[in-house]
């Protein structure tokens, strides 16, 4: 018995059949029906002269224009020996007319065979129907895809006067999971990543324009910094090495500053071990910059102009909405220290408190802290409960105690401060930045310290980063350095109340 429980030990189960339902059934034997009658349901390709927008925005009733255009079925209409159907192509739909007499039995018997969600190539001229909708007359079809999958399609019901949809693909989860059919289904999805591309565009434009240089950093690190944040691990086999998903490009970009390049950026992707929400996902985008010679009052106007500029260029307007406020990015933005915040929000004045006092301040304020965290930490926590979610319209929160922020310069007037911003709008952080710390003798002290906080239990404190200390010890001139979340600003510009919205595959728990 014992040799028969080893030996079913290693047998391997083989998955189950998948279920065809009825729908995927018959699609299958449609396109076995096609391939018998000599029909290839998957062809190489198909010459494209117009979009469907283009085809309405140039029509000319009088010219009957020849065009191709191909896409996928959204409607039917099979009546007899003429039919209607709609085609969805990238740019929108244009409603396609055939009649059996013109293309010839072969290509009707074809069409018969078809389904919503088939992509189709059509050849043809336009013209108007007698109820006005712009169409194409189609002279000859070919199958170019066919579907075995049904779409899920929504229908329209006109109800008191009004129309209403019914089965819709509108399940959220649903959506992130299968973004290919959102994508399909619910063509006003597109438009959000759409001006997504055009808000990095002109991010992009913008930074080479003033000389700076596009840069690509390590994504796999063999320590990691720039950020406090828990990391992903994982293990490089050649090298019998542990390295790290990068959660900030600081650290590299700095040290092309040593190299002396006066600008330099990067778009990249980050990844962060913390939880997610409507706000936060592992991986996410943002873009880094690094200014030789300036510092943090530069930068600050340097963001208003480019937040501006963005929203300008991308929504005609410094003004949008986000999670149901009306928000301004005209400059100039509201300037306000953290410790003048928590006093305006709370009514307490933290400044030069203790670790015991803030704990004592935080329990006051009906917070529960955990016993390891330090003065950094518990002032952190304050402010993001008490502060950054009334901060609705643009506010820069300026000068920060240095144990918050171990890369920032000291301010040079005042003790124990450091030029370091975060711009907060609509109650979310979306970008951070210092006047960069460019003294190695302080930053080694800096990270030593971080070092001690991890040997209190902070996972997110800083390592301490020898090679980054060597390159700043041959010598970093006076720097500005920022990071923008991406992923937040174009929720914000969008009015997107989730950044699963923005983002075209965001991260979910196994189904």
């Amino acid at each position: 018995m014992q040799k028969e429980n080893e030996e079913n030990k290693n047998i391997v189960e083989q998955p189950a059949p998948i279920s065809l339902n009825d729908q995927m059934q018959r699609r299958i034997e449609e396109r076995q029906q096609l391939m018998d009658a000599g029909v290839n349901p998957y062809p190489t390709h198909f010459e494209v002269t117009h979009s469907s927008a283009e085809i309405i925005a140039n029509f000319v009733e009088e010219a009957k224009t020849p065009v191709s255009v191909a896409g996928r079925i959204m409607t039917i209409r099979k009546m007899g020996k003429a039919s209607f159907f709609h085609l969805q192509d990238s740019a929108g739909r244009i409603q396609i007319y055939m009649k059996k007499d013109e293309v010839g039995d072969a290509t009707y018997d074809t069409f018969k065979l078809l389904d919503i969600g088939d992509i189709i190539g059509v050849k043809g001229f336009t013209f108007k129907t007698r109820t006005g909708e712009i169409s194409v007359h189609a002279e000859s079809l070919e199958l170019l895809t066919k579907s075995l999958r049904p779409i899920p399609v929504a229908k329209e019901k006109e109800v008191d006067g009004e129309k209403v949809v019914f089965d819709a693909f509108s399940d959220k989860e649903l959506r992130y999971r299968q973004r290919y059919v959102d994508l399909i289904v619910n063509p006003e999805v597109k438009e959000t990543f759409i001006k997504r591309s055009a808000i990095v565009s002109f991010m992009r434009n913008s930074f080479t324009g003033k000389g700076w240089l596009e840069v690509e950093t390590p994504i796999l690190q063999p320590i990691y910094g720039g950020a406090a944040a828990r990391p992903f691990t994982t293990h490089h086999n050649a090298l019998d090495m542990q390295l790290y998903l990068r959660i900030a490009n600081e650290l590299y970009l700095k040290r092309l500053i040593v190299g002396g390049f006066d600008g330099v950026f990067e778009f990249a992707k980050d990844f962060r071990n913390e939880g997610i929400d409507r706000f936060h996902n592992p991986e996410f985008t943002q873009v880094e910059l690094y200014v030789a010679y300036k510092d943090y009052n530069w930068m600050m106007k340097m963001v208003e102009e480019l937040f501006s500029q963005t929203a300008l260029a991308v929504n005609k307007s410094e003004v949008t909405t986000f999670l149901g406020n009306e928000i301004s990015l005209k400059p100039p933005f509201r300037r306000l220290s953290i410790i003048d915040a928590i006093t305006e929000y709370t009514g307490k004045n933290i400044a030069g408190q203790s670790e015991e006092q803030l704990r004592y301040t935080a329990k006051d304020l009906g917070l529960e802290l955990d016993p390891k965290i330090s003065s950094g930490k518990i002032i952190d926590e304050i402010f993001g409960e008490f502060v950054e979610p009334k901060l609705i319209q643009p506010t820069f929160i300026i000068d920060y105690p240095t144990e918050m922020s171990p890369l920032a310069k000291e301010h040079p007037s005042q003790p124990g401060i450091v030029e370091r911003f975060e711009l907060i709008i609509g109650g979310k952080e979306v970008c951070n930045s210092f006047s960069e710390l460019n003294d190695p003798v302080i930053q080694r002290e800096r990270l030593e310290s971080q070092s001690r906080l991890r040997q209190r239990g902070d996972e997110e404190a800083m390592i301490v980063d020898e090679d980054f200390l060597r390159a700043i010890e041959y010598g970093m001139p006076p720097c500005a350095g920022i990071g923008i979340g991406i992923d937040r600003l174009v929720m914000i510009l969008t009015g997107q109340d989730s950044i699963r919205e923005v983002i075209f595959f965001p991260h979910l728990k196994p189904e």
